[in-house]
């Protein structure tokens, strides 16, 4: 079994046992919810579901009406009943890792809006401590104006690497869904107590969001190659 079919089979479990019929759906962002989102579609069609669907970033809003899902949002849907949503990194305790796709900001408001939030991966998220697997740093987003006084700030607390993150396609900077940069803080200590670490960072003006999500993973499912899914919670 490829990664993909890891990935899919994660989404699958996860949609089956916690949408339900007149729920309000956070639609996460990335590669996995992308089968999340098929499934969705699938039960929709066969079970006659009525689901309204509060996406976190320009990409789950376009896989939304792709599929001809309802389309809601937090204006009119500040409660949501339960976020899929996929992850970077996971650790033992089930802080997240979240924001490589640049989405960061908007899923973890939804997030905080949502009874529960269900990530789904592939193994290669499931990790010990953060930074064992994914080498890519924790996600800052920050306003334009402030990212080079973030950076020393951050480094002179915690110390390690933050690099402003290039686009890929356009030359400059990425630039988010809310119009911000991103730095990818490339920490060296893994014993850090993340929830301190969120809250100290989020305090320096101009840090718009961070990518740690402390206490908010209600459960994890993670794809295996062999077709399992292994559950945490």
């Amino acid at each position: 079994m490829s990664l993909e079919q890891a990935k899919q089979v994660a989404a699958s479990r996860a949609v089956d046992e916690f949408v339900t019929n007149n729920c309000i759906f956070g639609v996460g962002s990335g590669s996995t919810v992308v089968y999340a989102v098929q499934r969705l579609a699938e039960r929709v069609e066969t079970e006659n579901l009525k689901v309204t669907c509060i996406p976190t970033s320009f990409q789950a809003k376009q896989l939304i009406v792709k599929h001809n899902l309802v389309l809601g949002e937090l204006d009119t849907n500040p409660e949501i009943d339960v976020t899929i949503d996929g992850a970077d990194e996971v650790d033992s305790n089930l802080t997240l890792i979240k924001g490589g796709g640049g989405c960061l900001l908007q899923e973890k408001i939804v997030a905080s809006c949502s009874k529960k939030l269900i990530v789904i991966a592939d193994y290669t998220k499931d990790s010990a401590k953060l930074g064992d697997r994914y080498k890519k740093g924790i996600p800052i987003e920050v306003v334009p104006m402030a990212y080079v006084p973030i950076r020393n700030k951050i480094a002179a607390l915690y110390g390690g690497e933050l690099k402003l993150r290039s686009a890929v396609a356009k030359a400059g900077p990425v630039v988010t869904d809310n119009g911000n940069f991103i730095l990818d803080w490339l920490f060296t200590n893994q014993d850090l107590d993340w929830e301190t670490v969120d809250r100290n960072i989020k305090m320096i003006p101009g840090v718009v969001e961070t990518g740690l999500f402390v206490k908010m993973c209600h459960k994890a499912y993670f794809g295996h190659p062999e077709g399992n899914v292994v559950e945490r919670s």
